[in-house]
């Protein structure tokens, strides 16, 4: 008797559930036959199916991609192309430029850039040829690499780089120039406010690596790092400002013999680069202007102040190396 009620029981419980599906499944279909009955209902939908065609097509806009998401790469060119919440610092961190600055430059070199199109192919942009050049100075990869990441070929590369220097050079004779007039007194007022009176700007050399070159003696070019590299001396101030450049002597040779060979030297030994009024320094020094160094330069220069160096130093000593390294830390 207990096992037939318990049979009984959960029978009537099966089907009071049943009872309850259907009683469901009756209400659903009435609301949705009362949906398709609506008068619109079928606008809607097709509504609906248009617009999801229209974004899958590309017609809207999708939303760009917030800064933490990372940005898929198609060639730096590709990427450069891009525009979103990381393109300033895209832009920053392969051509060491803002966007804007690059469209300035663009649109003063597009000029002695911009090639012809002919019946055999058609031209780059304007727009790719300056920023591969830009990108190569920059990130100093090899020509494989970067033309590569262009969607160029090498000898076009190769080429690209001498026609937009050339471009450069051309755009912006003035560019780099000793200061005159009130930017000289803007530079010098900078490094008082530094603790370096009538100081000019701040010089130093630094290595550009090259492939290796052919047709000369390669041990001139192969520098301390074991690169090969030619040299380059740097005048800057302190809004790093280049004031004065020279470059091309072989990686091996010494930053002093750079020096020696250079503009810089020729004028200052004949008193024709500084002009300042005299300056009364502290141990009865007069100086009318000079530059800042560090210790790769000779010590008897009277126009190139290095710091002290070396391991024992006084407070006056540190503290001066401190404000010189300060001083000259933008070159």
């Amino acid at each position: 008797m207990v096992v037939t009620a318990v049979v009984l029981n959960s029978m009537s419980e099966m089907s009071s559930s049943t009872r309850d599906m259907r009683l469901q499944l009756r209400k659903q279909r009435a609301l949705l036959q009362s949906i398709v009955e609506a008068p619109d209902c079928v606008g809607t939908c097709e509504a609906v199916v248009q617009m999801c065609s229209a974004l899958d097509s590309g017609v809207f806009p999708r939303q760009t991609s917030r800064w933490w998401i990372k940005r898929r790469s198609g060639g730096t060119w590709e990427d450069l192309r891009l525009s979103d919440d990381t393109t300033e610092d895209y832009y920053k961190e392969k051509l060491r430029m803002s966007r804007a600055m690059f469209n300035q430059i663009v649109a003063a070199c597009a000029v002695h850039v911009e090639k012809i199109v002919t019946h055999y192919r058609m031209s780059l942009p304007v727009e790719q040829l300056i920023a591969f050049t830009l990108y190569r100075w920059a990130s100093r990869e090899t020509y494989e690499s970067g033309t590569s990441a262009f969607g160029i070929g090498r000898a076009t590369g190769l080429q690209d780089v001498c026609d937009v220097t050339a471009a450069l050079l051309n755009t912006y004779p003035d560019t780099i120039k000793w200061p005159i007039g009130r930017r000289r007194v803007q530079i010098l007022h900078a490094f008082r406010d530094k603790g370096f009176p009538n100081c000019f700007s701040a010089i130093d050399c630094t290595h550009i690596y090259i492939d290796k070159p052919a047709g000369a003696q390669s041990d001139n070019y192969y520098d301390r790092k074991q690169k090969f590299s030619v040299q380059a001396h740097v005048v800057v101030d302190l809004d790093l400002c280049i004031l004065d450049v020279h470059v091309g002597y072989p990686g091996s040779v010494h930053d002093v013999c750079v020096l020696h060979n250079s503009n810089v030297w020729r004028r200052a030994e004949s008193d024709g680069l500084f002009g300042a009024p005299p300056e009364n320094l502290p141990h009865g020094v007069v100086t009318r202007g000079y530059l800042l160094g560090d210790n790769g330069y000779p010590v008897k220069c009277p126009w190139v102040i290095q710091p002290y160096g070396g391991i024992f130093q006084g407070p006056d000593e540190e503290r001066f190396d401190t404000r010189q390294k300060v001083a000259r830390g933008g070159v």
